[in-house]
């Protein structure tokens, strides 16, 4: 029992050794999920003003631009993440 509570442990602390490594890489995908959402936001206005200038355009273009909205769940999930590794590191740097 002791051995897979510590098993478990060092694949945590395993996985936030790979995470702090790879910050850099994670935001520079959060930004680029981000930045996409600017289009959204223009095709979601045009789509509830009822324009017509790019919404309902082309299918394919409605579903790109509205599945840009799926993959924003992404960066929640990062910036969560970026919260509890910072929280970890503090903590880690005040008990050392």
């Amino acid at each position: 029992m002791k051995t897979e509570l510590k098993e478990k442990q060092l694949a945590w602390t395993r996985f936030w050794a790979w995470y702090e490594r790879h910050m850099t890489e994670s935001l520079a995908i959060t930004a680029l999920i981000i930045y996409m959402q600017i289009p959204h936001m223009v095709w979601n206005a045009d789509l509830y003003l009822e324009a017509g200038m790019i919404s309902h355009v082309h299918p394919v273009l409605d579903f790109f631009l509205y599945g840009v909205d799926l993959i924003e769940i992404f960066p929640m999930i990062n910036i969560g993440f970026l919260i509890y590794c910072r929280i970890r590191k503090s903590k880690n740097s005040k008990n050392a």
